[in-house]
């Protein structure tokens, strides 16, 4: 397996098809990922149309990769398929709700991850787009997504045209908690964050936002409280909509 100190994200890629034989393959064994109940309450959309992808691209900001990768995969979670399936065994479901969300969207994220780890075996490069759940209602009415099923992860997939540096990564004594959680002091955020405030790329990156520190970046111009409260209202809006509250 490809080491995963070494994962990269990819998001240029070359011409060269992936297949359906290949991406079947890795699909159907992803699906021995762990799941609720033995469920499996996720849904995959495959899109492979450049008008789809292109219908798609709005919904993630217009990111290039979504109309160049030769794939791009939604992740959903998804109980409209158990539920009609008790329905045609004369049982009543009771899924429309806010937990039920959260165990979908669980077993479809550890679906997703399992199937990027077998993508990286097979050498394939793929982008996780974090945007999905931004503006999950347009991507809902590109793939007519019925309810009580949610896009909850996209991966854009080909093969590599680029490797690119890998990403800093904190220390795991940052994020490691033996038998309690155990809050962090001024000193811990010292030692745990220096390191990565003093990687060159992202001292120019604090200069050409004209931001005195790293935070400040990601508070005041990454993800700001006014773009969060209001994605938070869209996404509870189309939760609503979509059955589970």
């Amino acid at each position: 397996m490809k080491n995963l100190s070494t994962r990269r994200t990819i998001r240029k890629y070359t011409d060269k098809d992936v297949s359906n034989e290949l991406l079947n393959r890795l699909m159907e064994e992803a699906a021995r990922t762990q799941t609720m109940g033995n469920l499996q309450l996720y849904s995959v959309v495959v899109t492979r149309s450049p008008e789809m992808k292109k219908q798609l691209a709005p919904a993630h900001f217009g990111q290039p990769m979504v109309t160049e990768a030769p794939v791009v995969l939604t992740v959903c979670a998804d109980f409209n398929r158990t539920s009609f399936w008790a329905r045609c065994r004369k049982a009543e479901p009771g899924y429309d709700n806010f937990l039920s969300f959260m165990n979908a969207a669980t077993d479809a994220l550890l679906y997703t991850q399992t199937l990027c780890n077998l993508m990286d075996e097979e050498g394939l490069g793929y982008c996780y787009l974090g945007t999905t759940v931004y503006q999950p209602q347009q991507i809902i009415d590109v793939l007519r997504l019925p309810q009580l099923v949610f896009p909850v992860a996209t991966l854009t997939v080909g093969w590599p045209a680029e490797e690119p540096p890998l990403s800093d990564r904190l220390p795991m004594e940052s994020f490691v908690h033996h038998e309690t959680y155990k809050d962090y002091s001024p000193a811990d955020i010292d030692r745990f964050y220096t390191a990565k405030e003093e990687l060159p790329e992202n001292q120019h990156f604090v200069e050409i936002n004209n931001k005195e520190t790293l935070a400040q970046v990601f508070t005041d111009i990454r993800y700001t409280r006014k773009d969060n409260e209001a994605m938070s209202t869209g996404l509870m809006e189309t939760l609503k909509k979509q059955g589970f509250v």
